[in-house]
């Protein structure tokens, strides 16, 4: 087998790794208390590539198609150490039972290991998320003292759990909508707007300075503004640290990653897409705030565009209707239900339509990406790569791509660039499903 230039292959994962959790919700307790169990040999890490997954390694006579974590050195789920901040200070057996998305018998048994996890006190303004409050939150004169004060945190848990590395996954709540500012545009001046307390600089933006000022790979998991300006970009190549976001891609988007690479290798026309969600969690009640919602929305409306490519297509998709809606409903609690209208055309233009009723779990659905983005972002850290992470966009609603590039929406498309990166970590050869075998008849 040829073996392609290698780039430095993954040191190995010795010791303990943290993985701060800013935001002590649903997600975050989920994704805990899923650890403990899938330990305790009482669950499945269902919904992890990482854990599940395999990957091909050579031609399909090879047979080689091994799990993930047995091609790339992997940090194992018992040297995972845990932090977190949060607005209440409930520990996270408390949030579990509040959130009531898992059942006592996934619960009870790990209460004491529940309990022992109890936020930090956070950084916080409610004008960035007016339907929260709490009064477990850090206070200072300026923004750069709470950015030292997180980063004093870091270093302490560092310190205190004995862990030999560190990687954090954003999985607070959406901060409202804004545009890039000039403060937003080099690390030099955000650090000015740090220490004069610039109102365009969110606690999203905080934790992602001081996570970064730590040399730590940093996950976004929300659609806030924060990695994704170029003051923290380039502050983030300029330290040498692997960075990814925005937006968990979980329910009603992943969805529409999957059907509208197929309409459009079918080249099937669209009409219009009408989606709307009704959630009663944390989440829910954030989003019923019109400037939290616009986040999420402009999270939402950018996958269809840059899946179906209108100006390249225009008879096709140049002309579709695209509508979100999110509903908060109580009662739904963490149960989220989508519903999703899709009013397709085919052969001489006549209409058809599809129709999705998808009834999801939004905690059970991220919990698995946080634990591949820890991994993989570690991985990342350990093989010297560094900056935004595009083949990581296969869990975002929103990724990021590098300056001048437009960022790759469709799921499969993803998911070939992400097997492919750890071919190429690892001195594997490419998969393009078109090799020199193909010409010669080999027989497979």
């Amino acid at each position: 087998m040829t073996i392609q230039n290698s780039p430095t292959r993954p040191r190995a994962a010795t010791g303990k790794l943290g993985v701060l959790l800013p935001g002590l919700g649903a997600v975050s307790t989920t994704f805990v208390a899923g650890i403990h169990n899938i330990l305790k040999g009482t669950s499945l890490p269902v919904g992890s590539l990482t854990q599940m997954g395999t990957i091909r390694l050579g031609k399909r006579t090879e047979g080689r198609v091994p799990l993930i974590r047995e091609f790339v050195p992997l940090t194992g789920l018992e040297d995972l150490e845990f932090g977190s901040w949060d607005l209440h200070g409930e520990n996270a057996y408390q949030v579990v039972k509040r959130s009531g998305v898992l059942k006592p018998e996934h619960v009870d048994p790990i209460r004491e290991k529940l309990e022992a996890l109890v936020p930090m006190k956070a950084v916080f303004d409610r004008q960035w998320v007016k339907r929260l409050s709490g009064d477990h939150v850090k206070t200072g004169k300026t923004k750069y003292d709470l950015a030292q004060q997180l980063i004093e945190d870091i270093q302490e848990f560092k310190i205190a759990k004995g862990c030999e590395r560190l990687v954090a996954v954003w999985c607070g709540s959406t901060e409202v909508h804004i545009d890039i500012q000039d403060v937003h545009l080099d690390p030099e001046r955000f650090v000015m707007g740090l220490k004069e307390n610039h109102e365009a600089i969110s606690p999203a933006m905080i934790y992602a300075y001081a996570h970064l000022m730590c040399d730590v790979p940093y996950a976004n998991g929300a659609p806030n503004l924060a990695l994704d300006t170029p003051a923290l970009t380039k502050l983030a190549k300029q330290r040498g640290v692997p960075i990814c976001g925005k937006d968990f891609k979980t329910g009603q988007t992943l969805m529409k990653t999957i059907l509208a690479p197929g309409l459009k290798a079918r080249a099937i026309g669209l009409a219009g897409w009408y989606s709307t969600n009704i959630l009663g969690n944390r989440d829910g009640e954030v989003l019923d705030d019109p400037g939290s919602f616009k986040s999420k929305e402009v999270s939402k409306l950018s996958v269809l565009d840059g899946i179906l490519d209108p100006k390249r297509y225009p008879e096709l998709y140049g002309n579709y209707h695209h509508k979100v809606r999110i509903d908060y409903y109580p009662p739904r609690g963490d149960n989220k239900e989508g519903w999703d209208n899709i009013d397709i055309f085919g052969w001489m233009n006549y209409p058809m339509q599809i129709k999705i009723n998808f009834l999801c779990r939004d905690s059970i659905l991220a919990a698995p990406v946080v634990l591949d983005l820890a991994l993989l972002l570690d991985l990342a850290s350990r093989t010297d790569y560094f900056g935004i992470q595009e083949w990581l966009s296969f869990y975002f609603k929103s990724p990021q791509a590098k300056a001048g590039l437009y960022p790759e929406h469709d799921l499969f498309i993803q998911k070939t660039k992400f097997k492919n990166t750890l071919r190429h970590m690892m001195g594997e050869e490419l998969i393009t499903h078109l090799g020199r075998d193909y010409y010669e008849n080999d027989e497979e």
